[in-house]
């Protein structure tokens, strides 16, 4: 069995080994990371045979890290990335690269469609009708995002909603309120067989689904790292939070909204959203833009979604694609039948 697991910010892991009478055998550890000393390498290898089969991650890393003289210094990697890569072989995780990615990047649909085809395309993916999919979203509409278990009356002040045409939508997974204006954040959606994140937890999932827009960040100077559970940020602030729902269709949503420039002062206004929060957001005060992308880079919205596209389809591999009408379709019936509903948008009052 193989594994693999790139650490976020960090080095690749690489393990190989055989299941042996249910026990971990012949397990060889590589890689790209820095370990010293030398004789290091041969006391993980001897540790983790041996184990059995069904050890979870934390009796690998606990295994890996009793094994180890004091001395050691792990670079790029650490007793817990060892184990992740293991349960991941063990389970028999793909990679990225196993997969013909498509990106689609094409028409602004209204909020509450956005949110249909974040469920019909991970279906789609979930039942092999579509290859692995990252999804740029568009608006040319307002709209207020709120996750699965938010309360709509604690989050959004419907009046101010209202005044500025702010459609209010509630998405298929957790998280915390998404603020939409066109122009104003980058959205992107991750649509991806779960067999890509076996052996990861949900922390440890939502950081290497990110990866890849942690190093197109970098790549634009801004010095972007992953802050857990869920945030992407920087020393000047947070840029973003991600949010994940794993379908029962064998497919994982994940999907991220970073902002580019925002309007602080409308941002309070719509959002029931406190000071705090609004610091957590990168600005100290509502009468300020929260504009980390557009400051932090000085570059057009546009220009940065093409670095995205570029460092995704170089690390991954992908080929244009867009929404087929049959998508579209049923993403359009589900609004009706559930986005669009009273009952659904509701669900928490």
């Amino acid at each position: 069995m193989h594994g693999e697991y790139k650490v976020p910010g960090g080095k690749l892991v690489v393990v190989d080994l055989d299941v042996i009478d249910r026990r971990i055998a012949n397990f060889r550890l590589a890689g790209d990371f820095f370990l010293e000393p030398d004789s290091a390498l041969a006391l993980i290898d001897d540790a983790v045979n041996g184990l059995s089969e069904s050890s979870d991650a934390s009796t690998i890393s606990f295994a890996v890290q009793s094994a180890l003289p004091e001395d050691a210094m792990l670079l790029g990697f650490s007793p817990d990335a060892v184990a992740v890569a293991v349960r991941r072989s063990l389970a028999r995780a793909t990679t990225w690269t196993d997969y013909d990615w498509q990106i689609i990047h094409g028409a602004a649909y209204p909020p509450v469609v956005q949110m249909a085809l974040d469920q019909v395309l991970s279906e789609e993916v979930g039942a092999g009708r579509r290859q692995p999919t990252l999804r740029i979203w568009e608006w040319n509409e307002p709209g207020v995002v709120i996750g699965s278990f938010q309360s709509v009356k604690n989050e959004v002040d419907l009046e101010s909603a209202a005044k500025y045409g702010f459609q209010v939508v509630r998405r298929v997974s957790g998280g915390g309120a998404m603020f939409m204006e066109a122009g104003s954040v980058i959205t992107y959606s991750i649509y991806a067989p779960t067999d890509l994140v076996h052996g990861l937890t949900f922390a440890d999932s939502y950081a290497f689904l990110d990866e890849w827009v942690i190093t197109a960040l970098k790549s634009l100077g801004i010095d972007a790292s992953y802050q857990p559970l869920n945030d992407i940020t920087s020393p000047s602030g947070k840029i973003g939070g991600a949010a994940q729902k794993r379908l029962g269709t064998g497919a994982v949503l994940h999907h991220v909204t970073m902002s580019y420039d925002m309007d602080g002062d409308r941002m309070v206004e719509v959002l029931r959203i406190g000071r705090e929060k609004m610091s957590d957001k990168g600005t100290k005060s509502a009468n300020k833009r929260v504009d980390p992308l557009r400051s932090q880079t000085g570059l057009s919205r546009a220009a940065i979604i093409e670095r995205m596209e570029q460092t995704f389809t170089r690390l991954y591999g992908a080929t244009p694609d867009d929404v087929t009408p049959a998508e579209l379709a049923r993403a359009q019936q589900l609004v009706e039948e559930k986005f669009a509903t009273e009952e659904w948008l509701y669900r928490v009052p």
